[in-house]
């Protein structure tokens, strides 16, 4: 990876974080994004950058600001030269039947969990058309495979992204440019520890209880696909192992979707 240019959205803590991490790690220049408090994201930003002896910047776009997207991959390709690399990791998450779902909720996630994504692929595409060379990696979840209750705005930005990654992958084929989806099912991040804490809340259980009640109920392996996994699968899908691997999904879902 060493003088590739990486953008990665929503990478100052969790999935993305691991994803960032892991590219530093080999070689390529990374700009992060995403949302905390400003001291401890430039720490964070020099310790990667002393780490990996790459070039680390951070990028503040609001992901539900198409022009502070596009601005995102502009200043990127004047401090690097060109964006090589796209993933796009930025989410959030709500529960609720869809009869209860918050009208500006559902905005919120579609916009970030899915537009969020066009917006960055319409700014970064040409340019790595035009080099001949790009990897475009979109973090779905198993839930753009298959559904679960209470997550109808999640699911539709997942499945949309599933989606829109194949477009762009048969859009980009023959120019050196690749789309794929990483679908990981329950990883532990805020989002998916928020569920537990919530179930052990709702069932008076402890939190190991939750957490093998919640696995118990998709996961097989009855484990956590782990972010650093993730990142290390983000890297692969960049290598060239997988020039020629495109608009499909690589599932790292503990056997959820074999079911």
């Amino acid at each position: 990876m060493r003088g590739k240019n990486a953008v990665v959205t929503g990478s100052t803590s969790g999935i993305g974080q691991a994803i960032a991490n892991a590219l530093a790690g080999a070689g390529a220049n990374v700009t992060l994004n995403g949302l905390g408090d400003a001291v401890t994201i430039e720490a964070e930003r020099a310790a990667l950058a002393s780490r990996t002896g790459v070039n680390v910047a951070f990028d503040g776009a609001d992901m539900t600001k198409p022009d502070q997207i596009e601005a995102l991959i502009r200043n990127a390709e004047d401090r690097f030269g060109s964006v090589d690399i796209l993933v796009n990791n930025a989410g959030i998450q709500h529960t609720a039947l869809i009869e209860d779902f918050p009208v500006e909720t559902w905005d919120a996630i579609i916009a970030i969990n899915l537009s969020s994504s066009f917006h960055t692929m319409r700014a970064a595409l040409p340019g790595m058309k035009a080099k001949g060379w790009g990897r475009v990696v979109n973090i779905a979840s198993v839930h753009g495979l298959v559904a679960s209750v209470e997550k109808a705005a999640y699911i539709a930005a997942k499945h949309g992204l599933v989606g829109m990654s194949k477009v762009a992958a048969l859009e980009a084929a023959g120019t050196g440019v690749t789309c794929n989806t990483i679908c990981p099912g329950f990883v532990k991040t805020p989002l998916v520890m928020a569920q537990i804490h919530a179930r052990a809340e709702r069932d008076g259980l402890s939190e190991d209880e939750a957490v093998r009640s919640l696995l118990g109920e998709k996961q097989p392996s009855m484990t956590f696909t782990t972010v650093e996994q993730i990142g290390q699968a983000a890297v692969f899908l960049c290598s060239d192992a997988a020039a020629n691997m495109t608009g499909t999904q690589l599932t790292l879902d503990g056997g959820w979707t074999a079911q």
